[in-house]
Parts: C-alpha cells; sequence; structure tokens
C-alpha cells in the first residue's frame, strides 16, 4: 500500500467518524429538545413537541450547509458562521437549562447538565473539524491527474520551451543551466518569489472556474493577485494549463 492510499483510507475513515458523530450527537441534541418542549407547554400535541427544536437547530443546518459551500469556493460567509454560532449556543444552552425542568435551579446532579450538554458540543465540534479538513482539500488544489503528473508535465514543457528559445547548435550542455536555474530569480518582468508553479496555479484555478483556458483568462488572474507576468512567461503558463486541459478533457482547449 502507497502512503498516499494509505492517507485516502485514513481521510475516508475520518471522514465517516466524523459524520457518524455529528449526526448522533444532533439526534440526541434534538431528542432532548423535544423533550424539553413536552415538558413546557406542549405534551398535548407530540408534532408540535418533536417540530419545535426545528426552529432552533433548523438554523445550525442551514448554517452548516452555507459555510460548506463558501468552503468549497474558497470564501468566508458571515451569515452562515452567524446561523450556524447562533443555533448551536443556543441548543447548547436550552439543553443544559431544560436538566432541571420542573425540579427547579440546582435540584438536579451537575453530571446531568454535562450529560445534556455533550451532544450539541460534540455535534459542533465535529463539524469544526469537518470544515478544516475541507480547507485544507481546497487550499491546495492539484490538477486532475494528481501533484506527481502535474509536476512532471511543468518540468517537460519548461524544457522545451528553454530549448526552443537555444539558438541553433547549442548543445544540450548549455540547456542544463537554464533548466537549474532557481525560480526564485525574476525574468521576464515577473516579480521574485512568483514560482512558475504558483502561476500555473493561479491560472488553474481561474480555468476550473472559468471552464475554459485562454490568456485572457489566466492573465486576468495573475493580476488580481497583485503580479505581473511578461508575455513569453505567460507562454509558457499557458502551455501547461493546455496540456492539462487537453489530458482532462480529451479535446482541444479554447484559444484565443
Amino acid at each position: 500500500m502507497t502512503k498516499q492510499t494509505a492517507e485516502q483510507y485514513a481521510l475516508v475513515a475520518a471522514g465517516t467518524v466524523i459524520v457518524a458523530l455529528t449526526a448522533g450527537g444532533f439526534w440526541l441534541s434534538y431528542a432532548h429538545l423535544a423533550e424539553v418542549a413536552g415538558q413546557h407547554g406542549l405534551r398535548s400535541s407530540p408534532v408540535r413537541q418533536w417540530a419545535w427544536p426545528a426552529t432552533l437547530d433548523a438554523f445550525i443546518v442551514a448554517g452548516e450547509l452555507l459555510m460548506l459551500r463558501a468552503g468549497l469556493r474558497r470564501l468566508t460567509d458571515g451569515w452562515a458562521i452567524a446561523l450556524t454560532a447562533t443555533g448551536s449556543v443556543g441548543s447548547i444552552a436550552l439543553n443544559v437549562a431544560g436538566v432541571s425542568g420542573a425540579g427547579g435551579p440546582g435540584a438536579e446532579p451537575l453530571l446531568d447538565y454535562v450529560v445534556a450538554a455533550v451532544p450539541p458540543t460534540a455535534a459542533l465540534l465535529a463539524f469544526g473539524v469537518l470544515m478544516r479538513q475541507i480547507h485544507q482539500l481546497v487550499d491546495r488544489p492539484i490538477g486532475r491527474m494528481g501533484p506527481a503528473l502535474d509536476e512532471a508535465r511543468g518540468t517537460a514543457t519548461d524544457a522545451a520551451v528553454h530549448a526552443a528559445e537555444l539558438p541553433a547548435g547549442s548543445s544540450a550542455q548549455s540547456l542544463e543551466p537554464q533548466l537549474r536555474e532557481p525560480d526564485s530569480k525574476s525574468r521576464g518582468g515577473r516579480p521574485a518569489g512568483a514560482t512558475v508553479d504558483e502561476l500555473v496555479e493561479i491560472g488553474r484555478i481561474a480555468v476550473a472556474e472559468q471552464g475554459k483556458v485562454t490568456r485572457a483568462i489566466v492573465q486576468k488572474a495573475v493580476w488580481s493577485k497583485g503580479l505581473t507576468v511578461s508575455g513569453n512567461r505567460l507562454t509558457e503558463v499557458m502551455g501547461v494549463l493546455r496540456t492539462e486541459f487537453e489530458a482532462a478533457s480529451g479535446t482541444g482547449p479554447d484559444r484565443d
């Protein structure tokens, strides 16, 4: 078993546990709130008793779904966070407050309050862990063919571009220093620190969002990051992106 396969199995197992924990905590919290509603005016109507917790927990579900959508789009949704926080804090507070019931404050052991608070708290923490994993995945996007193939393809494209720029009669030895030149060196108007891989990554994200690969789309994405790119360097980046696009779709890319 390779390291990548083991990591995938571990991620799937962790995701299953997190989802099960979230569902279990949510159900226990919902059921307890239904009991609290029955003790305070809704016992005569079981339907309303079991529907009442939804007026609070629905905020959690809506907020978590919106946060998931925002995370996949690399955005921060303030309203989604506010909905999730309001619903979760309210659920924990009402679960704890509902322990005393008609017995009055202080009539129940401390452990009863802990038992009531654990399910909604566990559901909230489990969702937080899930969102952290999603953010880690979307913050480091990889090509559809895998990171190893993307890196190899980028290296081969760089080599082909440099070879084409060599004068006729240049030897292979004269090419090697150019290939080994650090990416951090400023060339062609590109600011120091913006490597070819970084420019390709910016373009890859823009191409994935637009569904096509053109120089205008990639150049606009680079400019939006406060970077500049020369025509030659943009050609390098487009060569990598068009190769990936063709390999992934099996058709020729859109040309500008």
